[in-house]
């Protein structure tokens, strides 16, 4: 009876124990066609109760007075519905008045640019967030519509760092005028060559995959510089919200974000999952006229400089381990991010 007695009491030292603790609650937000916000969420354990959803065109700036929609935990989703296409929406999601989660869609709806997202909203080892509307990443700004200047003007953006070549930004000038310009020029190689050597058939599937490996060790070995002052410019807080782009927001454009995601200690799989993200936001439709009239390897060769591929990120992470032992070693002594940098970088950044 007596061990009987013991175990409820431990069964239930325990089950009271885990109860208090704080539920997982995974929340994702996208956009449908017509530009509609689909929110869902799950509870890990299930929790019932009340959810609350609030909503700002503003992430600094909630008004929770008023809930725009209020439902079941159960139901599991959402649908936010929206004329407006302009103005970006943030959401607030309350469990019970209790649980608070914060989301928007990781994609910002663009015409004339590619690859346009949010880096806001990855968890830290510390279980700090990046903040939503602060910093973006993109393709080119040469070609905005009318509706692309409206857009990037109601997100606030006061400074843009283009990391194409002086020659792709002479040829293709970013066509916006309404923030500071920061030109941090890294040499790719002229895509408009290679493409030739691929048509002649001077370069295989096999050589554009080591052309684009090489490429990212380059990044590490030669351009560090460069990176340098990209995300020295990232530690002043005026220059908030902040964009960064290439030509395709996938090569200069992926590697930045991965090293300020990896300062402010966002775990590796998420910095990788992250960088191929841009395979689902980049048009390959758009490059159609590349691979007119050739055979099959050289289109599979020309798909290879478009897409981002594990391999090419990978690369350079590894370098930086073998070489540095830590990426908090090799932003500290390559790109000078000191602790005390870095530190003021998370306090921009994370809440």
């Amino acid at each position: 009876m007596l061990d009987r007695l013991f175990l409820l009491f431990v069964f239930t030292l325990v089950f009271s124990g885990c109860t208090s603790e704080s539920p997982e609650i995974r929340v994702i937000c996208q956009r449908d066609d017509i530009g509609n916000y689909i929110i869902k969420w799950e509870t890990f354990p299930s929790i019932e109760g009340t959810m609350k959803l609030y909503v700002s065109d503003n992430p600094d700036h909630f008004h929770k007075s008023n809930p725009a929609v209020t439902t079941d935990i159960s139901e599991g989703r959402v649908t936010y519905v929206t004329n407006d296409n302009i103005t970006r929406k943030y959401f607030i999601l309350s469990f019970n008045n209790k649980y608070i989660k914060e989301v928007s869609s990781r994609s910002v709806s663009m015409e004339g640019i590619q690859n346009f997202r949010d880096l806001g909203g990855y968890q830290t080892k510390e279980r700090k967030t990046t903040r939503w509307g602060r910093l973006y990443r993109s393709g080119d700004l040469s070609n905005l519509s009318e509706w692309d200047r409206l857009r990037i003007k109601n997100l606030g953006i006061k400074t843009i760092i283009d990391l194409r070549s002086d020659s792709e930004s002479k040829n293709a000038p970013i066509d916006y005028n309404q923030a500071n310009i920061i030109n941090i020029p890294i040499q790719t190689g002229d895509l408009s060559l290679i493409v030739e050597k691929i048509r002649e058939g001077r370069l295989r599937k096999g050589d554009g995959m080591i052309f684009m490996q090489d490429l990212y060790l380059q990044f590490v070995e030669n351009q560090s510089e460069q990176f340098n002052k990209a995300l020295h410019v990232l530690l002043d807080e005026e220059n908030y919200p902040l964009l960064f782009n290439c030509t395709l927001g996938k090569d200069r454009t992926g590697f930045l974000a991965a090293m300020l995601l990896l300062a402010l200690e966002v775990p590796e799989s998420t910095v990788m999952q992250d960088y191929l993200a841009s395979n689902d936001f980049i048009d390959l439709k758009r490059y159609e006229y590349l691979v007119k009239d050739l055979d099959t390897e050289a289109q599979e060769t020309i798909a290879l400089l478009l897409i981002a591929n594990e391999s090419y990120l990978d690369i350079a992470l590894n370098k930086i381990r073998k070489e540095h032992e830590t990426y908090q070693k090799y932003l500290s002594s390559e790109l000078e991010l000191t602790d005390k940098k870095k530190a003021h970088l998370k306090e921009i950044m994370l809440y």
